[in-house]
């Protein structure tokens, strides 16, 4: 039988799985994947959050000659090119966030030796982590009284 964890152990790899999620979370906030359709007649760029930052449209994508069709195929490149967009984005939140999802669930974080793997995951909402708690308030709610 493994050794239990002491509590202190236990929070320092709760703060350590902390820091390391704020720093995915930024890495997602930062990172920039683009969507293409049409050949790239169509070019949607989201951040790893799924946000929409920028859409362009090639002059080439423009028949000036049949103004309904262009619009008609316009939106559907544009639809096309942002569900790409999406689609890169949500697979770079995999690669960002699984590790942390493992170890919420007890399979263990990368570089702690035998993982936290505790019965039913790990709940640290306590701590403002995977559930509402401190770290989630809005930050116009400090001055309101609690009800």
């Amino acid at each position: 039988m493994e050794p239990q964890m002491d509590m202190q152990q236990l929070f320092a790899a709760a703060q350590q799985m902390q820091e390391q999620l704020m720093n995915a979370q930024q890495a997602l906030a930062d990172a920039e994947v683009t969507g293409t359709a049409g050949g790239g007649l169509v070019k949607a760029t989201v951040n790893g959050q799924g946000e929409l930052l920028d859409l362009s449209i090639q002059p080439a994508a423009v028949d000036t000659d049949d103004a309904e069709e262009t619009a008609r195929t316009i939106a559907d490149l544009v639809l096309a090119a942002v569900r790409d967009a999406y689609r890169a984005a949500e697979d770079l939140q995999q690669q960002q966030m699984g590790p942390f999802a493992a170890a919420m669930q007890g399979g263990g974080m990368p570089g702690m030796p035998g993982g936290l793997d505790l019965p039913g995951g790990l709940d640290l909402s306590s701590l403002g982590i995977g559930g509402p708690g401190p770290a989630h308030q809005d930050p116009g709610d400090e001055d309101k009284p609690e009800t």
